[in-house]
């Protein structure tokens, strides 16, 4: 008599009826294999798009910069024409000083003859000062600027209609040596050469950013040092405004 086993199920012997093989030629294999190639694929698409993503941000991020860049520029120009308005308006009162001076008292006009003028400031050149920023914020706006094409075409609302299907075009593109390091078929090569060359240009992308941040960290730290200087010529400008109001009212 022998003994079923501990195991034993009575309904095993239907399942393995219902069960396909599994072998390597097998149904169940070919399900498989075709599942796998499906999940790659689509695992490799949903990559492309993220890299993709991330490069339209990187693009955003750098116009954003380039536009904060022109701003503080702009914003010099305007603490550089300050600066020479306060200049200007410091030579004035000078002279506005040995004036009442000589009309003070006849010394006063004797110390005005040897003393030595103020210098005077030449006019500017078409009513506006030159400011450029410093070098290294110019040549990280040049730069970014010549990406503004490639930002316009990774920004979902104005991507060229007809751009996309160049990736997978540009599959045939690729010299013999570097398609060897690719998959054999023809869309997941195109998938990962796409990803390469986005990662690629998020890598260049984030170098410029790079290069901006500090460019704008320069302009920062010069344009501190033009405000400190700005406040204490305005403060010097406002005590000798002062005191030539009071010697004025003296007369």
């Amino acid at each position: 008599m022998s003994a079923l086993p501990r195991s034993y199920n009575p309904f095993a012997e239907d399942e393995e009826e219902d069960v396909a093989p599994a072998g390597p030629g097998g149904a169940g294999g070919a399900d498989r294999q075709r599942y796998l190639q499906q999940e790659v694929l689509r695992r490799s698409a949903a990559t492309a798009d993220s890299t993709t993503r991330s490069l339209s941000l990187l693009y955003e991020s750098e116009r954003i910069g380039v536009a904060a860049s022109e701003e503080l520029v702009r914003q010099g120009e305007a603490l550089k024409r300050t600066e020479q308005m306060v200049d200007k308006m410091d030579q004035d009162l000078k002279t506005s000083q040995r004036h009442i001076n000589s009309i003070k008292s006849v010394w006063g006009g004797l110390v005005n003859y040897f003393k030595a003028k103020p210098p005077e400031s030449k006019p500017e050149q078409n009513g506006a000062p030159e400011y450029y920023g410093n070098s290294r914020l110019k040549e990280a706006m040049m730069s970014s600027k010549e990406q503004e094409s490639k930002y316009q075409e990774s920004h979902p609302n104005l991507r060229r209609l007809d751009n996309s299907d160049n990736d997978f075009n540009k599959a045939d593109l690729v010299s013999p040596v570097q398609s060897d390091a690719y998959p054999k078929n023809q869309q997941l090569r195109a998938y990962h050469q796409k990803i390469d060359t986005n990662l690629d240009e998020m890598s260049s992308g984030l170098s410029r950013l790079k290069s901006l941040a500090l460019g704008l960290q320069t302009e920062i730290e010069e344009q501190d040092d033009m405000l400190d200087r700005l406040t204490k010529k305005v403060e010097t400008l406002d005590v000798n405004i002062k005191n030539t109001d009071r010697k004025v009212r003296q007369l």
